[in-house]
């Protein structure tokens, strides 16, 4: 019996195209620290090297880890006392990169909804980001932490989408069977990998992320569709 939501966050919660997102997010990031003496175009070289790490994390370690340990293997020791600008920037400047919102949404009475309903919920956004992060793009939605029952974070993350353990680590931590579960979200590689792991995916195609144009297997809803059939869902208490 479905017992449990997945739900990414990038490009499904959040209504935007990830180029956008990507293209405010690096112009606000790096103007933060350009002005404490790192290169722009390095610093962005950097930066997804450390990403590449976390993505191809094969759980020794956390997604954290992982990316310091590259971005301080490319600019040196020192560059770890960057983690506290970053995540200032991240619980401040970072707010305004919701200039990037293609529509107003407030994602709040839905999930308040399934959450009365007696449904588990996961917040599974690619865990690529600090807490802090995740809590400022919640917001853009209307959304708080609190109302998860688990939300993957680099931090709390050994794996990363499109590996299939990412989904398998969430199962293991909050006691559930894959067919228990399903997995929302805007990717067909990232999201949908989640079958791999026994978790029926859905796409949600109003802000579809193909870059492999990889073929759409999955049951396909736009987000309105996708709202209305949680909302006819039975209540499990």
């Amino acid at each position: 019996m479905l017992n449990t939501i997945l739900f990414d966050l990038d490009g499904t919660l959040l209504p935007f195209i990830e180029k956008e997102f990507i293209h405010s997010y690096f112009e606000r990031l790096t103007n933060c620290v350009v002005p404490l003496g790192y290169e722009k175009e390095n610093f962005i070289k950097v930066l997804w090297a450390g990403t590449m790490d976390m993505i191809a994390n094969t759980g020794e370690k956390s997604n954290r880890d992982a990316f310091w340990e590259k971005f301080c293997a490319l600019l040196g020791a020192d560059a770890m006392q960057l983690e506290t600008v970053i995540d200032e920037f991240y619980g401040n400047d970072f707010d305004r990169v919701r200039e990037v919102l293609r529509e107003s949404r407030d994602c709040a009475p839905l999930i308040r909804s399934l959450k009365d309903k007696g449904y588990t919920l996961v917040l599974a956004t690619n865990p690529i980001f600090p807490t802090v992060a995740v809590h400022t793009r919640l917001g853009w939605v209307g959304l708080q932490s609190e109302a998860f029952d688990h939300i993957t974070t680099y931090e709390n993350s050994c794996f990363a989408k499109p590996n299939p353990e990412y989904y398998r680590a969430i199962l293991r931590q909050i006691h559930k069977q894959p067919e228990e579960c399903v997995m929302l979200g805007n990717n067909p590689s990232d999201d949908g990998s989640a079958e791999q792991a026994g978790i029926k995916s859905i796409l949600i195609t109003d802000y579809l992320q193909n870059d492999n144009n990889l073929p759409l297997t999955q049951e396909q809803m736009c987000f309105t569709e996708m709202v209305q059939w949680l909302e006819s869902l039975p209540a499990l208490k």
